[in-house]
């Protein structure tokens, strides 16, 4: 599934940093607008909108602009995909974790 893989990338590249892992974590408490999500960032506007602009890109986050006002919000189908992702991984090294303490308890005996 290229396609898919090609979208995970994007998704991990974009939380890669840790301005953009707090602005999808502001947002986990609900829409936001981009002058609220810049309030706790220290850096100018246009580096926090291009920021956003990588989330948006990278499918984690969604914009609209009504009036003056441009909000963001949370993807929840994105980051589900990471979700599951990170499951996969965390359930085939529980497996192999498994197998091996069986493996180790056999050894004592």
């Amino acid at each position: 599934m290229p396609n898919q893989s090609d979208a995970l990338d994007r998704m991990f590249q974009a939380l890669a940093d840790p301005s953009r892992r707090a602005v999808v974590q502001r947002l986990t408490r609900g829409p936001a607008s981009v002058s609220e999500l810049a309030k706790p960032l220290a850096m100018a506007l246009p580096s926090v909108l291009q920021h956003l602009a990588m989330l948006e890109a990278s499918g984690l986050i969604r914009s609209e602009k009504i009036g003056r006002v441009r909000t963001c919000s949370l993807e929840p189908k994105a980051l589900r995909m990471v979700e599951h992702w990170v499951q996969a991984r965390r359930a085939a090294w529980e497996r192999r974790l498994d197998r091996l303490g069986a493996y180790l308890e056999t050894e004592e005996d």
